[in-house]
């Protein structure tokens, strides 16, 4: 059936909720780790907390002085970081919605943040072409890592279950930092990469690239495993996703579609209009039964 893989994986594409609120683009839409809640980060310079199972806006924080680009969540979402134009890093408090600690250091727009090992740090990357990591539990707000070898924006990064640090960059390539060995891995996308995501087992790499494609590498290896294309992406970043079971691709699309693709067939299986705008950002819920957008149009959409 359309929409199903051969174990039964249903894939959202129902509306249940427009979570609306944010003054303009909704730039990104992350869930908490088990999906009780999310967040979105607006071109507004706001950061909105839902409840989209009820549809319900929690709270509201404000602090940053230009638009709010990514965020995460700690993993006793007691705390969650924050980045984007202002070139700082906030580290938040959930239940008081105080600032806990503010990170300087990039020198441009902080595109995209993640949490390190053990959540002791921060990795963010940023216009100014650096990857820099951020020790939570000191007081010091410089960076105890700067990790330099782009020749363009970094778009996004995430750690790996190994604590490797891997990056995109506009330059169009991937790169892995084994931190513990010293090493760099580099793979050439030949299209600026936009974003990026890890599958859940670990072992491959999707990659959002400007040339209306999506690239699955072999993480290890950097072979290239599989390629998708049906959306539109031009000129816009947008986010890339897997579902939980890493049986199906998505992505947005600047025409504000949503696209599932079969991971091994490389075939598109589902693509139904979300958005009036630019799909920017998707997030699936760990159970794989729900999927939250977020657009130009300046709404956050559920899906069931």
């Amino acid at each position: 059936m359309l929409g199903t893989d051969s174990v039964g994986e249903t894939l959202p594409k129902e509306e249940s909720f427009c979570l609306r609120g944010h003054d303009g683009p909704v730039l990104a839409v992350r869930f908490n780790n088990p999906g009780t809640y999310c967040l979105s980060c607006g071109k507004d310079r706001s950061i909105r907390l839902w409840n989209p199972h009820k549809g319900l806006l929690i709270k509201t924080y404000a602090g940053h002085g230009y638009d709010v680009r990514d965020a995460v969540v700690s993993a006793d979402n007691s705390k969650f970081a924050s980045c984007g134009g202002d070139r700082q890093i906030f580290l938040w408090d959930v239940g008081t919605g105080r600032t806990i600690r503010k990170f300087r250091g990039h020198d441009g727009v902080v595109n995209s943040v993640c949490l390190g090992p053990g959540e002791g740090t921060l990795v963010t990357g940023g216009y100014d072409q650096a990857v820099r990591v951020w020790d939570m539990r000191s007081r010091s707000v410089d960076a105890i890592q700067t990790i330099k070898s782009f020749a363009d924006s970094v778009t996004s990064v995430a750690v790996s279950p190994n604590a490797e640090i891997l990056a995109a960059c506009v330059d169009g390539t991937v790169r892995r930092f084994d931190v513990r060995g010293g090493c760099v891995y580099v793979d050439q996308m030949h299209a600026p990469v936009t974003s990026m995501a890890l599958s859940h087992d670990g072992n491959c790499v999707l990659a959002s690239c400007l040339d209306t494609r999506l690239r699955l590498l072999d993480k290890a290896s950097g072979e290239l495993l599989a390629e998708y294309k049906g959306h539109k992406q031009e000129s816009a970043k947008m986010d890339c996703a897997l579902t939980p079971s890493d049986a199906h691709v998505l992505s947005g699309s600047e025409d504000g579609r949503v696209c599932y693709w079969d991971l091994v067939e490389e075939t598109m299986v589902e693509s139904f209009q979300a958005h009036s705008g630019v799909v920017c950002s998707l997030v699936v819920h760990p159970d794989g039964d729900m999927l939250l957008t977020s657009s130009t149009d300046g709404t956050v959409k559920v899906w069931h």
